[in-house]
């Protein structure tokens, strides 16, 4: 048999879904996109309105408040090498696409995550779906967003939004089935509303394992930082872009240093404030 008979191509049947998703759904696919640039605009404008040392103190203050000095120390340390390495404006534009991206993968996974802990039958269907989700090279999620959203930070924030999800979803999963069934018991017999029992029994004992799923999905929202830069979403993952393309050694360096810093910035934040609510939890 001919070899090219055996031959399949998923873009054969995907392109013309895309062309009448373009045609039909244009005006819902041109509001998200306006939405979205608003927002990230607006994000944007209030971290640049401030100067980079008023940006600095209150992160610094805040982390010595909320975790203790030396996360205090890390920050200010991890801001100052953004300032230090000119790279402030494309470090908060990264700041602020993360922001909205785990944000919004936080609004679809939780009520998700809920629901599953509920319903097994929606567990099974959804665990497969998660898994390819989390198979698929990051980079592919970005065809398909750059084809119905064209270039720029719409489809970077689509595919971070895609690739964060699911371990969001998986902990909030967990962290509800974990929850002991003699709370819930408690809360029946006493005759609480439902969503009484999920605010003020649930959610308390679930607490700690979704601070984790929000940590990991504030990581791998970062991952996306540099492929986010390939579709032109700007911030430090463009200034990696433009370092590789023009063979600059020293943006590409400086601009994936500052890629760290932000991260273990966000990193050692979201573990601090993990960490104090656990130690408030067992006293």
């Amino acid at each position: 048999m001919n070899s090219a008979m055996l031959q399949f191509s998923p873009g054969a049947y995907l392109a013309p879904v895309v062309d009448w998703l373009n045609r039909n759904l244009h005006p819902l696919f041109a509001a998200i996109s306006y939405t979205v640039e608003v927002v990230l605009s607006a994000i944007e404008a209030a971290l640049l309105s401030i100067p980079p040392v008023g940006i600095i103190g209150m992160v610094v203050v805040a982390a010595f408040f909320a975790v203790g000095v030396r996360v205090a120390i890390l920050s200010g340390l991890c801001l100052g090498f953004s300032l230090i390495a000119g790279l402030w404006t494309a470090s908060m534009q990264t700041v602020a696409l993360v922001t909205v991206a785990v944000t919004i993968s936080v609004v679809v996974a939780f009520p998700l995550g809920v629901l599953c802990a509920r319903h097994k039958t929606l567990e099974a269907v959804i665990r497969p779906i998660l898994d390819v989700m989390q198979t698929v090279p990051p980079w592919v999620y970005l065809i398909p967003a750059v084809m119905i959203f064209s270039l720029g930070r719409v489809p970077a924030i689509i595919a971070t939004i895609v690739y964060g999800i699911p371990p969001m979803l998986r902990l909030t999963t967990l962290a509800f089935n974990q929850v002991p069934r003699e709370f819930l018991e408690l809360g029946s017999a006493i005759g609480a509303h439902p969503r009484s029992v999920l605010w003020k029994i649930e959610f308390p004992l679930a607490k700690q394992t979704l601070l984790v799923g929000l940590n990991q999905c504030i990581l791998l929202s970062l991952a996306m930082v540099v492929l986010a830069g390939l579709v032109g979403a700007g911030g430090l993952g463009a200034e990696v872009t433009r370092g590789l393309t023009r063979m600059e050694m020293g943006l590409g360096l400086r601009a994936g240093l500052s890629i760290v810093a932000v991260a273990l910035l966000m990193d050692r934040l979201s573990r601090g404030v993990l960490d104090r609510s656990a130690l408030r939890a067992t006293r």
